[in-house]
């Protein structure tokens, strides 16, 4: 693909743009640690959001959409829809309390909710894993999808620098990686947030513009729906969003997902399974941006604004070049028949001046936005609650911010490295993710039962290791072939399983928190609730209800409707069924009508709490 001098103003413009923010906030952001990494807990709801959902739209994400979209259809996407569940339970029953927790990080958590060297050992080890093997395997992850694109889109060619030979495409990856580390660096979340927005921005204009341009190319939509039975067998497979098919003696039949591996989805895998970015009671860097937000309504509309965009707004464009992909590349690309790689060869071989360089940005705002967040987010673990918590706990804030800056660096050559060998990280990535695998519902848990502990927490996270491991090597091929999505729905079913019976058992065999520790944990973040009821009442506040009270319950609901239904209604009006998308529609409207009548509604925060935050906003001031 050849750029035009336009097509490269274009990308140098952006690149600027971002260097320019990160000067811009780098006297602000070395104040104190705190406004390196929360932003002094000072940022509105909307730049919160549009932080979340710019964080994970990533290189990869419109590449995995389409190789979803190519072999099972539309509801091939259900394989991360079903997160949304977890999502709205963060939305509505932690994001208030995780403002209320007042940390810097959601492992520091350990110690505000547990006491002594198990809440220490706790936090420490959950530190350096999410910062080093997790955030670097990330890292990783995305870097070789942003290769992968530069390599199709530019096919740049080797470079020879002192008799070595250095790939074209790390020459731009690093460019795209150094850009980055200096304005993360330099400025911490504020420039991660400001750049986050306007990355987001520049990257959902770009995916539309090439979906518009993608189904042009074939022919209409009419032409479209039309030519994908071809390859799907018929158009119900290719659009419907569900992954069934009704056969013409009216028996439902599942067309790729058997009915076991859908009901673990919806029933057990939101709540159940740790993932980055998805964890069952919120956490990550969605918690962080939560820390950052300037009161606790901010926090939950953020979360709210993210949840709406990361599942209704964000995946139309993707799909629908997916699918267009499906019918300009049949066989995908290259000897490997690589489907994802077809949405890179749509934008190279179908999008004009100046659109080029628009998309080469936006790919650009997609890795960037990504690699800023993970390496401000690690850094985080590392000098919140490994080095000041345990090494160094009485220098300067500006001594602070110095070595966060120092570790940003550090997190940057590390994950160079992890690029370089990514051959031999894929294959830990499952192995990794595997300690999380039935923790979901003692990290829920936590929050609204005072008789869940630190050792709770690390024998859930043993047993879910273990457990996952033995099936990992033992299930495959037993009762389903090994590439059947059964077979990991049966893992998941036993570890859930296992790991709540081993986690249950040592909670009550172990000695609770004492009083004291929780009746500090719930004056400071009033979670209410029968869970907590013999301790609001020793503390003489008698039986409270969870925030939000009853109503937390319907606007979860409302919420998982509300979007759903904007989801699937879009689809509809895009594919020209305007009567069943507009109903979809008008029920989101009247969902989100609800949740607003119930925020109007809902009671003020205890004193307490509002006057924590009144204190935050007047030191934020």
């Amino acid at each position: 693909m050849t750029l035009t001098w336009v097509d490269w103003a274009i990308v140098a413009s952006y690149f600027l743009l971002s260097a320019g923010i990160g000067l811009a906030f780098t006297r602000k952001g070395g104040e104190s640690l705190s406004e390196y990494f929360i932003s002094g807990r000072a940022v509105p709801w909307w730049l919160a959001g549009a932080s979340m959902v710019a964080t994970t739209f990533a290189a990869d994400t419109p590449l995995v959409v389409t190789g979803l979209v190519s072999s099972h259809g539309v509801a091939g996407n259900w394989l991360w829809w079903n997160m949304l569940m977890s999502g709205m339970l963060t939305v509505f029953f932690f994001a208030r309390l995780w403002r209320r927790a007042n940390v810097m990080t959601d492992v520091e958590f350990a110690e505000v909710r547990y006491s002594g060297k198990p809440a220490a050992t706790l936090r420490v080890f959950r530190a350096l894993y999410l910062a080093v093997p997790i955030n670097l395997i990330i890292l990783g992850w995305v870097t070789r999808a942003m290769i992968k694109i530069l390599t199709i889109s530019l096919g740049l060619r080797p470079v020879v620098v002192a008799g070595i030979t250095i790939p074209g495409d790390m020459i731009a990856i690093g460019i795209c990686f150094v850009i980055t580390m200096s304005y993360s660096v330099a400025a911490g979340m504020w420039a991660v947030l400001w750049t986050d927005l306007v990355q987001f921005v520049i990257k959902m204009a770009a995916v539309t513009v090439l979906a518009v341009f993608a189904v042009s190319a074939v022919g209409g939509m009419p032409a479209m729906k039309t030519k994908l039975i071809a390859h799907f067998g018929s158009q119900t497979a290719a659009l419907s969003v569900m992954p069934i098919t009704v056969t013409t003696h009216g028996i439902t039949t599942y067309a790729w997902m058997p009915l076991l591996t859908l009901a673990v989805f919806l029933g057990v895998q939101w709540w159940a399974a740790w993932y980055p970015g998805a964890e069952p009671g919120g956490g990550g860097y969605i918690a962080q941006r939560i820390f950052s937000a300037r009161t606790e309504r901010d926090g939950v509309l953020a979360t709210l604004s993210f949840q709406v965009a990361q599942y209704a707004l964000r995946p139309w464009p993707w799909i629908i070049t997916g699918l267009a992909t499906v019918i300009l590349y049949p066989n995908g690309i290259g000897p490997t028949h690589d489907h994802e790689a077809a949405y890179v060869q749509a934008f190279v071989d179908l999008l004009p001046t100046p659109w080029r360089g628009f998309m080469m940005a936006g790919f650009a705002a997609a890795y960037m936005s990504t690699v800023a967040t993970q390496l401000n987010w690690g850094a985080s673990y590392l000098v919140n609650d490994v080095y000041r918590r345990f090494l160094n706990k009485v220098a300067a804030e500006r001594h602070y911010v110095k070595v966060s800056r120092w570790t940003t660096v550090a997190l940057f050559l590390a994950s160079s490295v992890v690029s370089w060998q990514l051959s031999s990280v894929e294959g830990a990535w499952k192995f990794l993710l595997a300690i999380g695998a039935g923790t979901g519902l003692v990290l829920i848990l936590r929050w609204y039962w005072w008789r869940i502990s630190a050792w709770s927490e690390i024998s859930a996270m043993i047993a879910s290791f273990v457990v996952s491991a033995i099936c990992f090597l033992t299930v495959p091929g037993r009762w389903f072939p090994a590439d059947d999505p059964r077979t990991d729905s049966v893992i998941m079913l036993i570890t859930v399983a296992v790991s709540t019976v081993v986690w249950l058992a040592v909670t009550y065999l172990t000695a609770p928190e004492a009083p004291a520790v929780l009746d500090t944990f719930y004056l400071r973040v009033r979670p209410g609730g029968p869970g907590w009821r013999r301790v609001s009442e020793r503390l003489g506040l008698g039986r409270e209800s969870i925030p939000g009270g009853a109503l937390a319950w319907t606007n979860w609901i409302a919420g998982i409707v509300a979007v759903y239904a904007s989801l699937f209604g879009s689809g509809k009006l895009i594919f020209g069924e305007l009567t069943s998308g507009f109903i979809m529609l008008a029920i989101a409207a009247l969902a989100f009508a609800w949740i607003a009548r119930s925020f109007r509604s809902e009671p003020p925060p205890p004193a307490e709490v509002a006057v924590r935050e009144e204190l935050s906003a007047e030191a934020a001031d």
